[in-house]
């Protein structure tokens, strides 16, 4: 019986000091949306949302200098990222163009379709929330395709700080597309 107590030990001290996994899910827009007055005729469907292979996995990523990303193993997306970010572009230009079809499925046979390539949506070394990619609004045929990039400052530290400033910025990104949308019709 005395053997297995180091053992029993070993094995209780080592459950302790496992790091505790963190789930996140971006918020949606808040009080700060932007309220375009105009209305929008036709409806328009969200298509598709991508991201390169490094930001579709489970954890949450973090560029530690000039070459190198981290993946977070302790600090995952509650469902995966692409989704996150076509739902929240669906409520947010929902909440930008009250009165709009926005969806993310077809809507119709009349409707403007929005597809989004995100190239970066991650945490920087120097405390820089990073967002990239374009975007192609297709409106009766005609094609506009847009690029973006967001370098924010994170408000607060850590890995919450980092999902609210790239919500933030997600948002922000909604605004250049409800914009968008208005000039088309």
């Amino acid at each position: 019986m005395m053997k297995w107590i180091p053992v029993a030990l070993v094995l209780a001290l080592s459950a302790c000091s496992s790091p505790k996994t963190t789930y996140y899910q971006l918020p949606t827009a808040g009080s700060t949306t932007v309220v375009v007055n105009r209305s929008v005729a036709t409806p328009v469907w969200v298509e598709r949302v991508s991201v390169p292979d490094y930001l579709a996995g489970n954890g949450v990523v973090y560029q530690s200098n000039d070459v190198q990303f981290v993946i977070a193993a302790n600090n995952q997306w509650a469902s995966p990222l692409d989704q996150q970010l076509q739902q929240t572009l669906v409520t947010n230009l929902s909440s930008a163009l009250p009165g709009a079809m926005i969806s993310s499925s077809p809507l119709g046979q009349q409707h403007d379709t929005l597809n989004v390539t995100v190239t970066g949506f991650h945490g920087r070394f120097d405390g820089q929330a990073v967002i990239s990619g374009e975007w192609i609004l297709e409106h009766n045929g005609k094609l506009q395709k847009q690029p973006f990039t967001l370098v924010l400052p994170q408000s607060e530290d850590g890995y919450d700080g980092l999902v609210r400033t790239l919500a933030k910025g997600w948002q922000q990104i909604a605004g250049q597309v409800a914009n968008a949308i208005i000039r088309e019709q």
